[in-house]
């Protein structure tokens, strides 16, 4: 009979129906508890961490998708142990991590350790406060939409929605900062006598009056459509990992709905599997659209020798990488790519929800 009771009778216990219902209701809700500008101080620092932790696998990724790296590969210089046939036809995940460490050892070997964390200033200056807008701009943005067009509740078109907004907002303000960090990442040190031996930037200031001078202040802003064709990436990954949260979100709300005291480990399960859900994310949304990665750092190539750009649109520079390098160079440096970006997300995530949950 006390089981059948609702919790209108006065039952202090709810009812598994009553703990569905509740649930339900609970969940469709955006809370609002969080103060706007945790978002974004969160968010800098969880961009902050993850950026200085994985420093040496950008460098590395970057390099791969430069067209200088691309025809070093072909030549062999980098792969001196194995044949060059065999990564032309053969793109084995054993390759790819080969080729990622060959590198690395080669850049430490070649131009000093310090070289693996070059542009990590530029990188810093960038992500702190791109990561702060992202993330202030997507959770302000998510309450704005759900409250103004769908009930202040939430779903995965309000998330899009939020996504996509916060995506160009951040794109759109530092985009400069990237063209820098990948410029400086690019300004290697050869081999003497050959063309370029001494590298062109000092710094990063000098990078951007260089760049300035010789190509105006449009040319810190080349690569931008690219990155806003890379808007659809972040939306998607926004998107999954608010999903894919919402299932760790029901279980923590219904054992609260049920009487059930979270426990420390429960916590720390809970704070693991949206960090986790964040590196999921990631992967699934840079394996569907990569070739925008590539795209865009070719397009923030230094000008060549004559002062022209070899890639001077999207399109244009699509068409050239495919006729020139084939479709599968769309995918140079996925591997380290993979290997930076979804640790990336999970440290960066996970400091974001921690520090969110401690001071909401």
């Amino acid at each position: 009979m006390t089981s059948n009771t609702s919790s209108k009778e006065g039952n202090l216990i709810p009812t598994p129906a009553d703990a569905a219902k509740s649930l339900s209701a609970k969940s469709d809700t955006i809370p609002r508890e969080t103060a706007p500008w945790l978002h974004f101080v969160a968010g800098g620092i969880g961009g902050m961490m993850g950026a200085i932790v994985t420093c040496p696998l950008d460098v590395v990724k970057t390099r791969l998708q430069s067209d200088f790296y691309s025809s070093q590969i072909k030549q062999g210089h980098l792969r001196n142990q194995m044949t060059g046939s065999q990564f032309r036809h053969v793109r084995s995940v054993g390759l790819h991590l080969y080729e990622t460490f060959q590198i690395m050892v080669d850049v430490a070997k070649v131009e000093g350790t310090r070289a693996l964390f070059k542009g990590l200033g530029a990188n810093l200056v960038g992500v702190i406060p791109a990561r702060s807008i992202n993330f202030f701009t997507y959770n302000n943005g998510k309450i704005l939409v759900s409250n103004n067009f769908n009930d202040g509740k939430e779903a995965a078109w309000v998330n899009l929605a939020a996504a996509a907004i916060a995506g160009i907002t951040t794109s759109t303000a530092t985009n400069p900062i990237w063209l820098v960090k990948t410029r400086m990442q690019l300004d290697r040190q050869r081999s003497s006598g050959t063309e370029g031996s001494v590298r062109r930037y000092k710094n990063s200031w000098d990078c951007v009056k260089q760049v300035v001078k010789g190509e105006g202040i449009p040319g810190l802003y080349r690569g931008l459509t690219a990155s806003y064709l890379g808007v659809v990436e972040s939306s998607l990954q926004w998107v999954l990992y608010e999903q894919m949260k919402a299932l760790v979100n029901k279980r923590e709300q219904l054992r609260t709905n049920l009487g059930i005291k979270s426990t420390t480990a429960d916590n720390f399960f809970d704070w693991l599997a949206k960090s986790g859900s964040a590196g999921l994310a990631k992967l699934s949304a840079s394996l569907l659209t990569y070739p925008h990665e590539v795209v865009r750092t070719r397009l923030r190539q230094r000008p060549l020798s004559n002062g022209k750009q070899k890639y001077t649109g999207l399109v244009q520079c699509f068409t050239t990488i495919w006729k020139e390098e084939g479709f599968l160079a769309l995918y140079g440096g996925l591997t380290p790519h993979l290997m930076r970006t979804v640790p990336n997300s999970i440290i960066m995530f996970g400091t974001w929800e921690l520090i969110v949950k401690m001071f909401s």
